[in-house]
């Protein structure tokens, strides 16, 4: 379904709307203190030298915090990233979401679970609607290359999700239950023990969707029977999930932390098939299986009197299995097919990040040096000769320099080995300048590098819908990176307002990126595009008087590939993309209630072909417009809360490419290229919690 001239036109308007209703106030010189401390109190820790406060990092950070999770009703990391400004997320019915940073989209976006990196993309992606949102504290949010901290990956932006692992009670348990109209049902349970310096906290999940069509409209407002075998193949598969996590923290009298994490993870795909002709008793069905486990050891803490030091080691592993069925649909006998249809993948990773760092508020000088080792092993049928290794080893330090009380600069670099690919020097420059209490300004310089992953090298990944190969043939990322960004926080009259203006600039040589190779197959590979570029601008301002919390913003981004003239007439040059966002909220402090709605436009965005003589081509996806409104509500003395609501209130489900025709299909998994998966439409959701504390 694509988006009319209402649905276009109505983020501008609620733009409009919202500056009028904010500019009718005078601007006066009242003090802002309290406005920094109750807004801007985030602690952040990506990439920082120890906890500190957003404010004062010398990086741009964006958190996304628990309560704006709840209030968006969201289940996993792509309901919370729909919302976000540069950031844009691509879905595979099969393969699940991807998500792009400042233009740069797949294996060039690092995602991390407590700073751990996770392991098991797919077409180069990290499907990020496995993440869970039920234990995330906050999701720290950093733009452009932050290689010298994370190396390899961190190319476009970090993604780090902080899960909770303390609680304030002796007891601390919960319940949540989640429907959605759509044939979701999710479930959720967590319990915590304190006692002393010692926390043991158990939580696990299970989430079950039984698969949508366009066709089928929505379960609660639709009534008539489905006809035989209409929901056999369906545009979404079936998928259900188990989440598992276990974790025990022990806290010295020295200030000193040990954690240990374990985690698990179940996932499982249906992609029926339909009857095959002439006689229609048979069909293949494709059935996928995700497993993921990992063992984390987190310590931190004082060392050296003035110093502090942070430890991870951590081992993942991750199997998908991949089996074909042959179905009789008289019989219901449903042995597997040939033994060529079958396939299981298997990889590790040992991560293991320390560091030593001096953060002392008020010191001229503070640093930070450490050690990075990443060891990712890949093992199948598909991959070749069955097996292969990557190791990557570095050391990395940088220098933090007040060289004024307002001016603070930071200056890092990064040397690691790979055992596939010569790695070079990474460094990085970070200026912050402050020329008001309520006025930063800030700035970076870094480059990026980025080796090819086993899969993007050796992997094949083929079945009905899906035909995708490695390339051994790829070359290393290199990027740079410049970024600026401007905060400023004032009033008007009783209004706090704070006001986010930043600017990027990305060049990557040899970007790898997925495209495809035929489309009558439907056949994907991987490529190098020569020479990859983004930049873009971004505005946000957000304003809050007593209950009412308002955020408009707009970016445009440009993309440039050095490629010829694509067969749609658009310039070689930059292609540009327009994003606006509204997000307004309203709480009844007397009622306990909150009334939220979150929009975003996404103006034509650029797809990536390659013809019949090999040469690559854009693919331009028409615009489109995402909104969702909830309400929550809290009773029983905070112990119960309920949210409720409806999501994709314009019922956008596929978007077409410009000049292709209104069938379905999209991304890797259609077999038609005319359109892609946004959403399954407009659907209505119940959420209700229950946390019991003694």
């Amino acid at each position: 379904m694509t988006t009319n001239h209402f649905t276009k036109g109505f983020p501008a308007f609620l733009l409009i709307f919202c500056f009028s209703g904010m500019a009718l106030a005078q601007q006066n010189d009242t003090s802002v203190t309290e406005y920094r401390e109750n807004v801007l109190s985030d602690v952040v820790i990506t990439g920082q030298y120890a906890p500190r406060k957003i404010e004062d990092a010398v990086q741009r950070i964006r958190v996304v915090d628990a309560k704006k999770i709840s209030a968006m009703g969201a289940q996993n990391l792509r309901d919370v990233l729909l919302n976000e400004m540069n950031i844009n997320v691509s879905q595979d019915p099969a393969l699940g979401s991807s998500v792009s940073i400042q233009g740069v989209a797949g294996q060039n976006v690092k995602i991390l679970i407590d700073g751990v990196p996770v392991i098991g993309r797919q077409d180069g992606n990290i499907d990020i609607s496995q993440i869970n949102t039920y234990n995330i504290e906050r999701i720290e949010l950093v733009e452009g290359p932050m290689s010298v901290n994370y190396g390899t990956d961190a190319l476009a932006g970090t993604i780090n999700i902080i899960t909770k692992s303390a609680i304030k009670n002796n007891i601390e348990a919960g319940v949540n239950t989640y429907t959605e109209s759509i044939g979701k049902y999710n479930a959720n349970a967590n319990i915590g023990f304190n006692k002393g310096k010692h926390t043991l906290m158990m939580s696990g999940s299970r989430n079950f969707f039984d698969g949508w069509d366009q066709s089928e409209g929505n379960r609660y407002l639709n009534f008539q029977p489905a006809v035989a075998d209409s929901r056999r193949s369906l545009q979404w598969d079936p998928k259900e999930e188990y989440n598992g996590n276990l974790q025990y923290t022990f806290r010295s009298d020295k200030a000193t932390t040990f954690r240990f994490k374990r985690d698990y993870f179940y996932d499982k795909i249906t992609n029926r098939g339909m009857p095959e002709l002439p006689l229609e008793y048979k069909a293949f069905d494709d059935v996928y299986k995700t497993y993921r486990s990992g063992y984390s050891v987190f310590a931190n803490g004082k060392v050296f009197k003035k110093k502090t030091f942070s430890f991870i080691a951590a081992y993942n592993q991750y199997k998908r299995e991949k089996n074909t069925y042959a179905i009789d649909l008289r019989t219901l006998e449903s042995p597997l097919s040939s033994a060529m249809d079958q396939d299981t993948a298997k990889y590790s990773s040992f991560n293991s990040r320390g560091t030593i760092s001096s953060s002392i508020v008020n010191t001229k000088l503070n640093y930070e040096s450490g050690y990075d080792i990443n060891i990712e092993n890949g093992s199948g049928r598909r991959i070749l000769n069955k097996h292969q290794q990557i190791g990557d080893y570095a050391l990395y330090g940088s220098l933090e320099y007040n060289v004024t009380t307002r001016l603070t600069g930071r200056i890092g670099v990064r040397y690691a080995y790979n055992t596939s690919f010569k790695s070079p020097v990474i460094p990085s420059v970070n200026l912050k300048y402050t020329i008001r209490k309520n006025l930063v300004l800030r700035g970076s310089y870094a480059k990026g590098f980025r080796a090819p992953t086993v899969k993007e090298l050796f992997f094949e990944f083929k079945d009905s819908n899906h035909d995708i190969v490695g390339n051994e043939n790829l070359s290393s990322e290199k990027a740079d990176n410049i970024s600026a960004a401007a905060n400023y926080a004032f009033k008007l009259n009783a209004i706090a307002v704070k006001l986010d203006a930043s600017g990027f600039y990305n060049s990557i040589e040899n970007m790898i990126a997925l495209a495809l190779a035929d489309a009558a197959t439907n056949k994907y590979t991987y490529i190098n595009i020569e020479k990859y570029k983004t930049k873009g601008l971004q505005i946000n301002l957000s304003g809050h008087y007593k209950g009412l919390n308002v955020l408009v913003g707009g970016s445009y981004i440009g993309r440039s590939n050095r490629l010829p003239e694509d067969r749609y007439g658009l310039p070689p040059a930059y292609v540009y993309t327009p994003e606006l966002r509204c997000n307004v909220s309203y709480e009844l402090p007397n009622y306990k209630t909150t009334f939220s709605l979150f929009v975003k436009y996404t103006g034509k965005m650029p797809g990536t072909g390659i013809d019949s003589q090999s040469n690559v081509f854009l693919l331009p996806i028409n615009p489109y417009t995402l909104a969702d409104f909830t309400v929550s509500k809290k009773i029983l003395k905070d112990k119960i809360a309920l949210t409720m609501g409806c999501k994709n209130l314009f019922d956008i489900k596929n978007v077409n490419f410009s000049g292709g025709g209104s069938g379905g299909g999209g991304g890797t998994h259609q077999s038609s290229t005319s359109s892609i998966s946004v959403g399954t439409g407009r659907t209505y959701f119940v959420g209700v919690g229950y946390q019991f504390s003694k």
